[in-house]
């Protein structure tokens, strides 16, 4: 059994409480910094409340399609002259959007940091969205689509969410459709950025060679006057509707060599209490070593998969917890059975105590890696004021991964995966 290491001296390099400086600002902004001198850098990054959630069935794909045109010209520059103040000082800033948010990241020497905060604020508060550049990135978004229709294994997955969260926002692609991408105006992105994109609810994380006290002055001095009195409230999610019974959905993409399948179900919110267990379980599962149990019977022993891997995803609202293979088109049943079998064997048996004990080293012994970077900070950081861990999160993670049992795991895996109530999705020629 390989047994966690002492995680004392660990716990006192992560990020905790009294280095972790934390400031709301009058129009609801909380920003949050940690200062880093090791390297002259400084990374930002945060989100604000609007996503795909917002979109009507009609012109799905507008939240996306918006945050996109953000940085294709402010009213004070435009798109080259943008290009040219990040490229001529090395940084970078990229914005996007999500289902709940609409999120934004870059980076930069220290001494940038005043440009690169500008050019957020600009981006955000006055975009102009020209023409030309819409009709420029709609075709780029179009294109996009296409290659997603010709993509067994963007489509398998597409499917998956249609079955398992049918009648749910979460059953749509937030990119859309090529039809509702041509259906957006101009005057839809105007009117999105006017209503949605707000100060309440909105997060900027600040990690690097900064003074906490001076990155707050950035922000409050390009972003503490901004007021959306129109800014709506976040939608409030419907529940998932779990499976009576296994639905299997095939997607047929004339002309491919490889078929790739997704199976599972619904799984834990980021804030359940089953969330840890059932990512260790998920760890022996379909990631551990060689891909886990999964890798180790579909694709080691049998032969039957390119790849074969399990996946916990979770966040604000219900995750899913599923298995993903790409495999030869004349292989898609005997796969399937497969691992419809290990899944079934998982919910029985559970884990072993040595299966748990390894999983939960590598979760405690990767943690610091994660941590290496201003990004892996401010990540982090993101992560728990997005979920509302608590500032000492990092600091109790270790423990709370140690406290997991084997029976908790079989447990969690029972309550979510169901061998009778699988959505199988099968995308492939």
């Amino acid at each position: 059994m390989t047994k966690p290491k002492s995680t004392s001296r660990m716990e006192a390099n992560l990020p905790g409480p009294e280095d972790i400086h934390r400031q709301v600002l009058p129009n609801g902004i909380v920003v949050l910094c940690r200062s880093n001198f090791n390297s002259p850098s400084v990374v930002i990054s945060g989100y604000i409340q609007a996503g795909s959630l917002f979109d009507s069935d009609e012109k799905l794909g507008l939240a996306d399609f918006t945050a996109r045109a953000l940085m294709r010209g402010t009213e004070k520059r435009d798109f080259q002259q943008i290009f040219d103040a990040l490229e001529s000082c090395g940084a970078s800033l990229g914005i996007s959007s999500g289902a709940h948010t609409t999120g934004f990241s870059g980076r930069a020497l220290v001494e940038d940091l005043p440009l690169l905060m500008d050019l957020l604020a600009e981006a955000i508060r006055m975009p102009m969205f020209p023409q030309r550049q819409v009709e420029k990135l709609r075709a780029q978004l179009l294109t996009g689509l296409a290659i997603r229709a010709q993509d067994t294994s963007d489509m398998a997955s597409l499917t998956f969410d249609q079955i398992v969260f049918e009648n749910h926002p979460y059953s749509r692609p937030e990119d859309g459709w090529p039809q509702t991408i041509q259906a957006i105006t101009r005057g839809d992105l105007v009117k999105f950025h006017q209503k949605h994109l707000g100060p309440r609810g909105m997060v900027i994380v600040i990690v690097g060679a900064v003074e906490a006290s001076q990155a707050f002055v950035q922000v409050e001095r390009v972003l503490g006057d901004w007021r959306n009195p129109r800014q709506p409230e976040s939608p409030v999610l419907p529940p998932v509707r779990p499976l009576i019974q296994s639905v299997t959905r095939k997607v047929t993409i004339p002309g491919k060599f490889q078929s790739d399948l997704v199976i599972g179900a619904s799984g834990p919110k980021r804030l359940d209490p089953e969330y840890i267990p059932a990512s260790l379980g998920n760890s022996v599962l379909g990631q551990f070593g060689m891909m886990g149990r999964i890798g180790e019977v579909v694709r080691e022993r049998a032969g039957l998969a390119y790849y074969a891997y399990s996946s916990l995803n979770a966040g604000i609202g219900p995750g899913s917890w599923d298995v993903a293979a790409g495999v030869n088109p004349g292989n898609v049943e005997k796969a399937a059975g497969l691992i419809q079998k290990e899944i079934a064997r998982f919910v029985k048996k559970g884990v072993t105590a040595d299966e748990l004990a390894d999983s939960q080293a590598n979760f405690i012994g990767r943690l610091p890696l994660s941590l290496e970077s201003n990004a892996g900070v401010a990540n982090a950081l993101l992560n728990m004021e997005r979920h509302n861990l608590g500032l000492d999160y990092y600091r109790r993670y270790p423990e709370m991964v140690k406290a997991v049992t084997p029976e908790q795991v079989v447990e969690v895996s029972r309550k979510f995966l169901h061998p009778d109530k699988l959505a199988i999705a099968v995308a492939g020629p």
